[in-house]
């Protein structure tokens, strides 16, 4: 199917029936229309179109299209996968297209490995998959062009994307070598590069999805376009877990392009030849609902529950010692308790999603984390087997977590069945925060027992929290610890004699979700506030108390030392100003921020500037490296200032960007990252672990300012006036 754009009619995107949607673009230059040919993916004649590989399509005239099989919602894994994968194919990477892996094609033949994107994972769960297909497409390459001359594949080399035979002075393009090379099945597959090796690797590119976005070429999902295609607004009961009795079609019926009303899953959508026709005959829809028994729940209720679910039955998520005797007669004892709200992933681009329905055959257009997931709910929705279920995936205007679980496009299958046409259903923005899937409410205590050094004896620490798996629908926790809610405590870097930590999976009608550096983004807001706490019970500065208690983690400390020299720590700063930091872990990389904080005499907060320095081991791309780092401090930023999502008789307060504000280019403070590369074995992820320690560095800064304490977040609700 051929999908215009009508704000963006300078250039042709095709998709094919496989999936397969060109994004392709030479780096750095403007996107040139390029598909994955065939039904499914090969030429007519049955022959699989230039493959070397299921990553690797060369073509006669020696032009290279290399697929990705991950998301790009903005942390730049088109460039990044591609030149992992360019690094061994020994090509030019400025001339080479990407396109995303077809999804479809995946499910029938397992070529890719996982498709789904999130956990930080994508480089690091992709890398040696990648570079084993690029140094296999190599190695048959240079195989053809041995068997064509007659001569041993040790005699020829691969670069810039032709062999050659230095013996008899032969060349041939990698185009011209392609149709025998996809004959060749190799002995045994090569050896990849170690990163002494890497050439492309390690280097600051251009990314080449920028300059599609910035004029505008860029297909997000809701740019799509079909023909005979109609819309649907959708509303989803405004208490979760409610359902929906009724609505009244005749008193919207006769409105201009108004078509249909249509129960769905959690709610009622309405359909009409327009979006804004369909969201206004929604808003005038006469609707009953269920609201169940959570309609009488509100924050205040919640907050007092997970409160006293600290008292217990706790799990036990982990620890090491003898906790009983690193607290029997401390020197000090020191405890607090720290509390976050849930949190709204609020991606610019609102939840949305294109389906055209037919009896046999399921197509899907829109931006998802997870498209293997995608085809197995479109075909549930759709009735239909999910190898005839095909999704078209797209750039994604933000992700966060929230687009690994597709409601959306279970409505919009849903919708596209009842009518018989192709159906573009979208979330307003008041709906999409509304009807989220939130990052958990949490409630932690702290305990430590403090020798007479000062240094701790023992860390006792619990958790009440949300479970994404029980919320998710992902079965039970027999254990009663899932991994996300003790990831930071359980494996907490700080020396001591004894740990324990306890679990409570609470969960309340508002479902939960992951969310930008998932449980990490509460528990390092607890840890790194609760170790200044410390520091100052001990009399020693936070720096060095942390240096202290990491004795015997040499990673830890590498990052400590560069952020204090970096980060300017110790030099003075004028009176109504101060510096916090915090160092955390998290999916494989270590990250610490220095925060540089103003408090005016009202109270005011203003983060001027926040020094990182990161140990992800190594670094595929440092530019895209360096920018995934400020957009995490930025997240990381709006969720300790602002972020907040209250309940009041059950259903969100929240609707929009004023009453749930993001940090705007006024908030925003000088981002200065460091990269301290441990190198070795160690292949961190860099999308997630910038935003756990930035709430804790700014409360550590006020604390430094005010002499008061962050122990709940957000800041706006914090008294910090003289």
């Amino acid at each position: 199917m051929t999908i215009a754009l009508t704000r963006r009619s300078f250039i042709q995107v095709s998709l094919s029936a496989a999936g397969g949607l060109a994004i392709a673009a030479y780096a750095p230059g403007l996107a040139r229309a390029s598909t994955i040919s065939g039904e499914p993916w090969s030429t007519d004649d049955g022959q699989t179109r230039g493959e070397v590989g299921a990553f690797v399509v060369i073509d006669p005239d020696n032009s290279i299209t290399l697929r990705v099989a991950k998301s790009e919602m903005g942390q730049g894994v088109l460039t990044s996968l591609a030149m992992i994968l360019a690094e061994e194919l020994e090509c030019d990477f400025s001339k080479v297209r990407v396109e995303y892996a077809s999804a479809h094609r995946n499910l029938v033949e397992n070529v890719y490995p996982s498709m789904g994107t999130g956990g930080s994972s994508s480089v690091r769960g992709s890398r040696v998959a990648l570079q084993q297909a690029g140094a296999s497409a190599r190695a048959r390459l240079v195989a053809a062009a041995a068997t064509k001359w007659g001569v041993e594949p040790a005699a020829c080399v691969a670069s810039e994307a032709t062999v050659s035979h230095g013996a008899s002075g032969r060349t041939a393009t990698y185009g011209e070598l392609t149709a025998i090379a996809a004959t060749i099945a190799l002995a045994s597959e090569p050896a990849i590069k170690t990163p002494d090796q890497f050439k492309l690797v390690g280097t600051s590119l251009k990314r080449i999805d920028t300059p599609l976005k910035v004029t505008g070429a860029a297909r997000f999902g809701i740019d799509t376009r079909l023909p005979g295609m109609v819309y649907a607004a959708a509303a989803n009961c405004p208490v979760f877990g409610g359902k929906l009795k009724s609505y009244d079609f005749s008193k919207i019926s006769g409105r201009r392009g108004v078509i249909a009303a249509v129960p769905v899953t959690n709610g009622v959508a309405v359909v009409a030849d327009n979006f804004w026709r369909a969201k206004e005959a929604l808003a005038a829809l006469p609707v009953e609902w269920d609201f169940g028994p959570a309609a009488s729940t509100d924050s205040e209720q919640f907050r007092a529950e997970y409160r006293a679910a600290l008292d217990g039955p706790l799990a036990d998520g982990g620890g090491h010692g003898d906790i009983g005797a690193a607290f029997d007669k401390p020197a000090k004892l020191v405890e607090a308790v720290y509390e976050v709200p849930y949190l709204a992933h609020a991606p610019m681009e609102p939840l949305n999603a294109t389906a055209h329905w037919r009896a046999d055959r399921v197509d899907v257009w829109m931006g998802t984390q997870s498209p293997e997931q995608a085809i197995e709910l479109a075909a549930k929705a759709g009735g239909v087997d999910p190898k005839s279920v095909f999704v078209h995936n797209a750039f994604l205007g933000g992700g966060f977590g929230r687009r690994a679980v597709n409601d959306e496009l279970v409505q919009a299958v849903e919708v596209s069945k009842a009518v018989g046409r192709p159906v573009k259903l979208i979330w307003t923005r008041e709906e999409d925060i509304r009807s989220d899937r939130y990052r958990p409410q949490a409630a932690l205590r702290m305990r430590a027992a403090l020798k007479k050094d000062g240094s701790p004896a023992g860390f006792d620490f619990t958790t009440a929290v949300g479970s994404i798996t029980r919320s998710l629908g992902w079965g039970a926790v027999t254990s009663g610890v899932e991994r996300q809610a003790i990831e930071g405590l359980a494996n907490c870097p700080y020396r001591a004699d004894a740990l324990k930590v306890g679990v409570n999976l609470k969960n309340t009608h508002v479902p939960v979700m992951f969310w930008r550096s998932v449980g990490s983004s509460q528990n390092a807001f607890a840890v790194e506030s609760f170790l200044d706490e410390l520091s100052h019970a001990a009399g020693r500065d936070p720096v060095e108390y942390r240096r202290a208690a990491l004795q015997g983690r040499p990673d830890f400390l590498a990052v400590l030392d560069a952020l204090a020299d970096k980060g300017d720590w110790g030099k003075p700063l004028p009176k109504g100003k101060g510096r916090g930091v915090a160092i955390h872990e998290a999916f494989g990389t270590i990250v610490g921020e220095i925060a540089e904080v103003a408090v005016d005499d009202q109270g005011g907060v203003k983060v001027e500037r926040v020094v990182a320095c990161v140990d992800c081991g190594h670094l595929v791309n440092p530019l895209i490296a360096a920018m995934q780092i400020e957009s995490a401090v930025l997240y990381g930023l709006t969720a300790a200032l602002f972020g907040e999502i209250t309940i009041r008789q059950g259903r969100v307060e929240q609707g929009n960007f004023d009453s749930y504000p993001i940090a705007r280019m006024a908030d925003s403070p000088v981002i200065e990252t460091h990269f301290v590369l441990s190198g070795g074995s160690k292949w961190g992820g860099l999308g997630e672990p910038g935003t756990p320690p930035l709430a804790p560095a700014v409360a550590n800064a006020i604390f430094a300012v005010t002499g008061k304490r962050i122990r709940s977040l957000p800041l706006k609700n914090a008294s910090l006036g003289a």
